[in-house]
């Protein structure tokens, strides 16, 4: 279900008005980063934008557009309309972040940390960081993207995510990479020439 708090209901509704031409709702997309995480953008929608295969959620005074590859990652996400030092905008959060067979207090503090701090590292390469499992004291792990196949993984494990989910969880006493690096299709790996 999607939530649309008071300020970001007013806000959609006071730049409706102002646009040219007739606008009926907006549109949320969610750019996948991992199964588990997306990148959310939201645009209106005028008369002549709406998809047959939308998913419509209609709320007081317009309506939400989910195309079906998003569907998945709005389930539980919060619209919300701030204004801080950093400027004023509209903010999509998923309060769902972590799916129902990794809750537990472990489990979310080590999707934090790849979430936070190592996703945000490792994409300047165009890869991406999934947290697959939690068992006992070991977690269960796989790259993406650019970090699929690549001959530095193995480092970017050992001395990068193994040191932060570590330190941050001294539950977990191992990593595992269960990546397939040989199914890699655009592997980064710049080595001297």
């Amino acid at each position: 279900m999607i939530t649309v708090t008071d300020a970001a209901r007013e806000e959609i509704i006071k730049l409706m008005e102002k646009q040219e031409q007739p606008v009926k709702g907006v549109r949320i997309k969610a750019e996948a980063l991992s199964p588990l995480q997306a990148n959310f953008r939201l645009r209106f929608v005028a008369d002549d934008q709406e998809e047959a295969t939308d998913v419509i959620t209609e709320f007081e005074g317009f309506n939400i557009y989910v195309d079906p590859e998003s569907v998945s990652y709005v389930q539980e996400v919060t619209v919300d309309f701030v204004e801080s030092l950093a400027g004023r905008g509209f903010k999509i959060e998923n309060a769902n972040k972590v799916p129902a067979h990794l809750k537990g207090t472990v489990a979310e503090k080590v999707q934090a940390i790849i979430d936070e701090k190592i996703n945000p590292q490792i994409a300047s390469h165009g890869g991406h960081l999934s947290l697959l499992d939690v068992k006992e004291n070991t977690a269960y792990v796989q790259f993406g993207g650019g970090c699929q196949g690549c001959g530095m993984a193995d480092v970017t494990l050992k001395q990068g995510v193994e040191v932060l989910i570590k330190e941050a969880c001294p539950d977990i006493e191992e990593i595992l990479d269960v990546t397939d690096h040989a199914d890699g299709k655009n592997p980064y790996f710049q080595g001297a020439h």
